[in-house]
């Protein structure tokens, strides 16, 4: 593999690690509301949730762009910290987590929906207080189905590419993901280098996808 080549699977990892640790907790929180509690506008929450899964990647890199940007409230003052986020790495690791965030969020629903109520009432009852009963028997009980989510996550975010070419830009060496290099080389007629960074593509999102379906088809442990 040319050094090149493992350069951008490298970057494209690493990105996807990063952006996989920036959703999961988000993701946890917002799958534990939606499983666990009713309140007035909760349909229009979970729509607002789901929206990257359903709308075209390129519009979502879009809104970031105009919610990042550095004509926005929110670009200005990182630029004035000295943390700008468009077309940096930063903006990639932003990109993937915006994009597999709803994945890990119903992945994990799934899971705490799953899980025997009973265990957490009685915990209660013996003066466990929420974040307690929360930390020490609903996750343990949905740990299988977060550990999935997170590979999951972690997949979606190997193979994003609308999102990010909007936010990010495709720098070689800098923010080009093996999506981004793959369109690039494509269209450049350079099929052979597209080929190799198709495989290692392949590779990494079979892994993943097959570790995430062994977690997922083991039985629960209650």
């Amino acid at each position: 593999m040319e050094q090149a080549t493992l350069g951008i699977a490298v970057f494209t990892t690493v990105m996807g690690v990063l952006a996989t640790l920036l959703a999961l907790p988000a993701g946890i929180a917002a799958a534990w509301v939606l499983a666990r509690r009713t309140f007035p506008g909760k349909a229009v929450a979970e729509t607002l949730l789901a929206m990257p899964l359903v709308l075209p990647p390129v519009a979502t890199g879009f809104l970031l762009l105009q919610l990042l940007g550095r004509n926005s409230f929110v670009g200005r003052a990182f630029d004035s910290l000295g943390v700008p986020i468009v077309f940096t790495w930063k903006a990639v690791v932003i990109a993937m987590a915006v994009m597999s965030f709803p994945l890990i969020v119903l992945t994990v629903r799934a899971g705490l929906e799953q899980v025997d109520r009973r265990y957490e009432q009685v915990a209660a009852t013996l003066g466990a207080g929420p974040w307690r009963v929360f930390l020490t028997i609903t996750l343990p009980l949905a740990a299988r189905s977060v550990v999935a989510a997170a590979i999951l996550g972690f997949a979606r975010a190997l193979g994003e590419f609308g999102a990010t070419i909007v936010i990010a830009g495709g720098i070689p060496g800098q923010t080009q993901t093996l999506a981004v290099a793959i369109f690039n080389l494509t269209e450049a007629g350079r099929d052979a280098e597209a080929n190799r960074l198709l495989l290692v593509s392949l590779a990494l999102a079979f892994a993943a996808m097959l570790v995430a379906n062994v977690v997922q088809r083991r039985r629960p442990i209650a």
